[in-house]
C-alpha cells in the first residue's frame, strides 16, 4: 500500500484493517505452535489453551469482516484498494479456517491423551510435519 489517497482517513482505515489481519495471523500462528507443543508433549492443559484461543480467532474474523464491509460501503473503493480489501477478506476467512483445523487437532490430542495411546504416536515425524505447516503459515503472513 504505497499509494496515498486524498483521504488520509481512508489510508488509516486500510492500514488498520491490514494490521488486524496480521494480528489474526499471529494469533493463529501461536495457536498452531501451542497445538504442536500439546501434541508432542501430550499436554492436556496446552490443548485446552488452544481450544480457548479458537473463540478469540472466530471473534476477530467476524470483527475484521464487518470492518472490511464497512470500509467498502462507506468509501466505495476501486481497483487496487478494492482488490486489497477483497484479498484481506479472503485471507481472514482462510485464517479462521486454519484456526478451525487447529482446534480439531487440539481435540484429537485430548482424545489421544485420554485414551492412553499417546505413546504410540510417531512424535518426531509429527513435529516435522507440523513445523513445516507453521513455516508455511509464517511465510504467507510475511508475504502479506
Amino acid at each position: 500500500m504505497t499509494d496515498k489517497h486524498l483521504s488520509s482517513k481512508f489510508d488509516s482505515e486500510l492500514n488498520t484493517v491490514s494490521s488486524r489481519v496480521l494480528a489474526l495471523g499471529g494469533l493463529v500462528e501461536t495457536q498452531l505452535r501451542q497445538a504442536i507443543y500439546a501434541l508432542t508433549e501430550f499436554s492436556d492443559e496446552v490443548a485446552d489453551q488452544v481450544l480457548a484461543t479458537e473463540a478469540r480467532v472466530n471473534a476477530m474474523e467476524v470483527e475484521i469482516d464487518r470492518e472490511i464491509s464497512s470500509i467498502i460501503s462507506r468509501r466505495q473503493p476501486t481497483a487496487q484498494d478494492l482488490r486489497l480489501l477483497a484479498g484481506l477478506g479472503k485471507t481472514t476467512a482462510n485464517l479462521e479456517r486454519a484456526g478451525d483445523e487447529i482446534e480439531k487437532m487440539a481435540r484429537m490430542v485430548k482424545s489421544i491423551i485420554h485414551s492412553g495411546s499417546a505413546r504410540l504416536l510417531p512424535a518426531s515425524e509429527l513435529r516435522v510435519g507440523a513445523e513445516l505447516a507453521a513455516g508455511l503459515l509464517r511465510k504467507a503472513l510475511d508475504a502479506l
